[in-house]
């Protein structure tokens, strides 16, 4: 099978694109389309010509997508309109909020996909109740296999807890990048207090999302973080991390590793929150 990898550019940032080539050995992609900025809309409309134009070039026999970003939803776009069968990696996930724009990526891409390889039972039952039966593959999740593929790498990582002067389960893990919770600046000043409160009594390490970074100093947040660690978005040192701490706000590794997790708002596929893993909070009483 000849596999050509497409990258839209949507995530551009070496912390999070270049990074990732880097560190889990992934090959460079044949395309590159540096497609990134500017509204949902104009994003989406822009990669949607630029996929169009690869798939002209390629013809292939497949698309495979992954996910529920912009780049998810042009390419199963571009596909269906060239009449090119379309797999949907992590389909059936659903927050039931469609002021996400990813739950409306979401839910695009498994309309137009002819196979859709589920990560849990709740979402071949979401796909089910929209009347989605056709193709549905209960696979496992992706994300789980990558985590456990990378422990062994992660661990060479030991070398952060001393280098962020952190002791093993006495520090909390935090992230922040959900548009739900960026993008308002009353939340994410919410959220910072409570990162910022919670770091008087424990440590706080948070690895921060470049475009929450911009945010934070737009909203001036920076002084509410006092005390919190703030780190860049490494990767696989955040498994390391994750592996050694206390507790956890967010992010889908708090599962894998079985760590208690809280989020902001109803941002978490359903299945997450439903297995007891995520505890929904407003912004400003996370702890």
């Amino acid at each position: 099978m000849h596999e050509v990898l497409v990258h839209t550019g949507q995530h551009y940032d070496e912390m999070m694109s270049g990074i990732f080539f880097e560190e889990l050995g992934i090959a460079a992609p044949a395309y590159n389309l540096c497609i990134s900025g500017g509204t949902h809309g104009a994003m989406t409309g822009r990669m949607l010509e630029a996929v169009e134009t690869v798939l002209m070039q390629e013809s292939p026999d497949w698309v495979l997508i992954y996910g529920d970003t912009n780049s998810t939803l042009a390419a199963a776009l571009a596909a269906v309109k060239l009449h090119i069968p379309v797999a949907h990696v992590e389909a059936g996930l659903r927050s039931f909020n469609m002021r996400m724009p990813e739950e409306v990526n979401r839910i695009v891409a498994d309309r137009l996909a002819s196979l859709l390889f589920c990560p849990t039972t709740t979402a071949v039952e979401n796909l089910e109740r929209e009347g989605i039966k056709r193709g549905v593959h209960l696979v496992g999740d992706v994300m789980y296999d990558v985590a456990l593929h990378f422990a062994a790498l992660a661990a060479q990582r030991e070398t952060v807890l001393g280098e962020l002067g952190l002791t093993t389960k006495r520090y909390v893990l935090a992230t922040c990048h959900r548009a739900e919770n960026t993008d308002s600046p009353e939340k994410l000043r919410g959220i910072a207090t409570g990162l910022g409160i919670l770091a008087r009594s424990r440590a706080v390490v948070f690895p921060v999302h470049p475009r929450t970074k911009a945010k934070i100093v737009d909203y001036g947040c920076a002084p509410l973080l006092a005390g919190v660690t703030v780190i860049d978005p490494f990767h696989i040192s955040i498994w390391w991390l994750w592996k050694r701490m206390r507790k956890s706000s967010s992010l889908t590794l708090a599962v894998f590793r079985r760590k208690p997790s809280s989020i902001e708002c109803l941002a978490s596929p359903s299945d997450r929150r439903q297995s007891g893993w995520r505890l929904l909070r407003p912004a400003g009483t996370l702890w």
